[in-house]
């Protein structure tokens, strides 16, 4: 990025990127291969690395954890956004930066996206899922303008996303909203591709019309 100097309109000074803070969802479990818990500490190791923040939903346990301390042991800045009914469940991760213990499920949800820039699933059962779709439809419905990645690690969504393409096929789901949602097998390459995506404090953000 770029702004005037003061004084010539014709020089510019270079300015930072400002940094992204990606959302994401994974498991509180760690499902039933090691790729998955490999998964989720490699997403949270390169957000921390691209000097980014990681927000996620506040627990120490399963990929939650996972992706939340490896994060914390690049130096990553962590967010954590919790229910106050979930905190014995999920293990409310007090090492974060900032960890929002909130009333409801809704507020948490909401709090996250509004806190981030971009989000991310990682493999995790139905709550997984609802975070995921909730987003995605947030995204085609006009509410935000953020984009929304699946990483499909040791092919855990590969069921997924051919009934996805089945419901398109079927006439259910336009092919423009399916390509809306960005998916990857690598860490690093999705998160590369969010880059080019995310517009870091300039989205459009219409959560509390929902």
């Amino acid at each position: 990025m770029t702004q005037p100097i003061a004084g010539d309109p014709t020089l510019v000074r270079s300015c930072p990127a400002p940094a992204l803070s990606v959302c994401v969802y994974c498991g509180s479990r760690t499902g039933d291969a090691a790729e998955f818990a490999n998964a989720a500490r490699a997403t949270g190791k390169a957000i921390a690395r691209r000097g980014w923040r990681l927000v996620y939903g506040g627990g120490r346990a399963g990929l939650m954890g996972s992706v939340a301390d490896a994060a914390l042991a690049a130096g990553g800045e962590v967010i954590g956004v919790i229910p106050k009914a979930l905190m014995g469940r999920e293990l409310g991760h007090d090492g974060l930066a900032e960890l929002h213990v909130v009333d409801t499920m809704h507020e948490r949800k909401r709090l996250m996206a509004e806190r981030s820039d971009a989000f991310v699933a990682l493999p995790g059962g139905i709550g997984t899922f609802e975070e995921l779709f909730e987003v995605w439809t947030w995204l085609q419905l006009g509410y935000h303008d953020k984009p929304v990645g699946l990483l499909n690690a040791a092919g855990y969504y590969d069921p997924l996303l051919a009934f996805l393409d089945q419901s398109v096929v079927r006439g259910f789901v336009p092919p423009a909203q399916r390509k809306l949602l960005q998916v990857g097998t690598d860490p690093e390459a999705l998160l590369d591709r969010m880059t080019a995506l995310a517009r870091p404090g300039r989205a459009r953000e219409l959560y509390r019309q929902i």
